[in-house]
């Protein structure tokens, strides 16, 4: 799977709304014990990863995740930059992220950095 690929599938992840949809996409794109870690949320392995979705749903009700310019690639890690919003709004946070893949080219880690967030 390509990086825009593995990207798409990382957002739609976080827009979906059913956790079996959820569980679904985790377990063909993040390796079992993969990790997920950003200045507000820590998650190890699945059904962690598929509970901090589903909580940050709750959280921001009625918002989107879209990726934002280009992925960036290499040796194994991506880049990609995020907003968290309502559709034809100003985002309400942004972020950029860094990817470390498996060597089956599933998401393995994944660090987030937050560029605005509201307090939470």
């Amino acid at each position: 799977m390509n990086a825009t690929a593995l990207a798409d599938q990382y957002f739609a992840l976080w827009n979906a709304a059913d956790a079996d949809r959820r569980a679904e996409l985790l377990a063909d794109h993040w390796t079992a014990d993969a990790t997920f870690q950003d200045p507000s949320f820590d998650a190890a392995g699945h059904d962690e990863l598929n509970k901090l979705i589903g909580a940050t749903q709750q959280m921001f009700p009625g918002l989107r995740f879209a990726r934002i310019g280009d992925i960036n690639e290499h040796h194994g890690y991506l880049r990609w930059s995020w907003h968290l919003g309502a559709e034809g709004q100003e985002p309400v946070a942004g972020g950029t992220d860094i990817v470390v893949l498996s060597s089956d080219d599933k998401i393995q880690k994944l660090i987030g950095f937050h560029d605005f967030a509201p307090a939470h």
